[in-house]
């Protein structure tokens, strides 16, 4: 016999209370506890599992279903999923509103149905009549794509036994709800208990879900962090919805590797892939230029050259500006005081502004020593004397050059797209066997300094 039970949830976290809280224990954060009721079982009850036995078996026995995957016809989304859409996985999407995450689902949905079988579109956030209008514009029509829109998560399971399709989209999960759940939809109880309900439901049956997630002013996902942690795959949808780009990254992969980006272009038509974003990056670079210098960097399997920019202007105020964009603050503020310290040039009473050309987001350390040339190129209005030069290397406390994994990968994609010269850490060079091309290796800022400007 159940009963209910009422208690605090946080919002933000998940953490539960007898009682509301001004501040959560669990996060920390203030005003996130909202009272929801909870029904509470007074007899024991099974779980349900999520396969279809229970009993243990050899792992020599168990057959895999890695290699059971669906191609989207999407190459860039095949890519981040890690070769394609696995049987019974679940796959968790965001990005800002408007980015097109819908727009990428439908693609996806019609490909697929019309090569592999029913694809079953739920949506809670739009009618049937505005998923067709889309659909019309991406010139996108086969029998075999359903839609529904649909909230309860009860229907949904019918609805799946009823079409019997082989995959499911569900848009979005802050719309569904439960029925014997008194919270409201979104709330950390529906959240947790949808997602638990779509995970028993493809796992038991090997339908693949795609499940499309809002995301907060920060750019976090909404919810409890429990959603992130039951889904397989974690997809973001990065870009700017003034741009034509669009970059789809791998958070989280149990698949494929992670970190792996897809790049896209938004058109009338829909999203079309970019198999070659390097060029795509480098399309209006100017190499004679100062302030500038392309870098590359290795997202997942795949180099990309990117350009970075710098801007570095003489200022009167007190407190000088250090604005970055596709570049972590913290790394700019440490390239510049590793510049003021070993190199001797002033950067106190500047204005400094740097920028990754595209809308990529640079997260390692490949770009430092291109960042630190593109500082020294504005400061001193030069640009680099080496003609079409790329620059890779980390750049450490000391002023040393420190190697950086993948280099000749990297290398061998700049001598592709027709770079002379490459200027690279001292000890990556010592590990390439390249010829045809000038590799310069540097062990210092000193060295770089004297050899580029």
């Amino acid at each position: 016999m159940a009963k209910s039970k009422s208690i605090f949830v946080c919002q933000n976290c998940g953490n539960e209370s007898p009682k509301w809280m001004g501040k959560c224990p669990g996060c920390g954060n203030w005003n996130t506890m909202v009272e929801e009721q909870k029904m509470v079982n007074t007899q024991p009850q099974r779980a349900v599992t999520i396969t279809n036995g229970n009993k243990p078996q050899s792992i020599t026995e168990i057959k895999s279903s890695a290699y059971e995957r669906y191609d989207t016809n999407i190459a860039e989304l095949n890519r981040v999923l890690g070769g394609g859409l696995v049987k019974g996985s679940l796959t968790l999407i965001s990005g800002d509103p408007g980015i097109g995450k819908s727009t990428l689902l439908l693609q996806a949905a019609g490909a697929i149905a019309n090569k592999y079988g029913k694809v079953l579109y739920v949506s809670g956030e739009e009618s049937e009549e505005q998923i067709k209008m889309r659909a019309d514009r991406l010139e996108i029509s086969h029998s075999n794509l359903y839609i529904v829109a649909e909230t309860n998560i009860d229907l949904i399971e019918a609805h799946v036994n009823d079409i019997q399709p082989i995959f499911v989209i569900v848009d979005s999960i802050q719309t569904l709800f439960k029925g014997n759940i008194s919270s409201a939809p979104g709330s950390v109880s529906q959240v947790r208990e949808c997602s638990n309900e779509i995970m028993r439901i493809g796992k038991t049956r090997g339908i693949p879900f795609f499940i499309v997630a809002h995301v907060t002013k920060q750019g976090e996902l909404a919810g409890p962090r429990v959603l992130e942690h039951m889904v397989d795959t974690v997809l973001h949808f990065e870009g700017e919805r003034t741009q034509e780009f669009r970059i789809l990254r791998t958070i989280k992969n149990r698949f494929g590797t992670t970190s792996e980006i897809g790049v896209f272009e938004m058109r009338g038509i829909g999203l079309k892939e970019v198999l070659n974003p390097s060029s795509m990056f480098l399309e209006e670079t100017n190499f004679t230029q100062e302030g500038s210098s392309v870098i590359g960097i290795v997202e997942g399997s795949r180099p990309v050259l990117v350009e970075i920019q710098a801007l570095v202007s003489e200022t009167k105020a007190i407190m000088p500006r250090r604005t970055a964009v596709g570049v972590d603050v913290a790394r700019l503020n440490l390239i510049l005081a590793v510049l003021e310290k070993k190199l001797k040039i002033p950067f106190y009473n500047c204005d400094v502004y740097v920028n990754v050309v595209g809308g990529l987001n640079l997260d390692g350390t490949y770009g430092d020593l291109g960042m630190a040339l593109a500082l020294i190129s504005s400061i001193k209005g030069e640009p680099i004397k080496l003609e079409k030069t790329l620059v890779v290397g980390e750049v450490g406390l000391t002023g040393e050059i420190r190697p950086v994994s993948f280099c000749e990968k990297i290398v061998n994609e700049g001598s592709k797209l027709g770079f002379k010269n490459f200027i690279v850490p001292l000890k990556n060079k010592d590990k390439m066997d390249m010829k045809g091309s000038n590799i310069v290796g540097i062990s210092s800022l000193k060295e770089c300094f004297s050899k580029v400007f």
